[in-house]
């Protein structure tokens, strides 16, 4: 089993890291940093810009600048035997 998949959606410009913290809960970050807006690579455990070196923590939180602000982050839960990330506007 895979602890993290990456997602595309048309309706975003960068795809969505969803990563498995455990069995019931993941963490779904929109993979744009928050620097400058590049897109983001994933590094298993952590998300890292490879424009100005920027990372990011499993649940989007800053580990290493130039970004100062967290990842934004989308709703993820389990129904139905299904996961669903809730894409809101924000």
């Amino acid at each position: 089993m895979r602890d993290f998949i990456i997602v595309h959606h048309d309706s975003l410009e960068f795809p969505i890291y969803l990563y498995r913290i455990n069995k019931g809960e993941y963490s779904a970050l929109w993979m744009k940093c928050t620097h400058q807006g590049s897109e983001l690579n994933a590094g298993g455990d952590h998300l890292y810009c490879s424009s100005h070196g920027s990372e990011f923590d499993k649940k989007g939180n800053v580990i290493h600048g130039p970004a100062e602000k967290n990842l934004r982050a989308f709703s993820a839960y389990i129904q139905n035997d299904k996961i669903i990330i809730e894409l809101t506007k924000g």
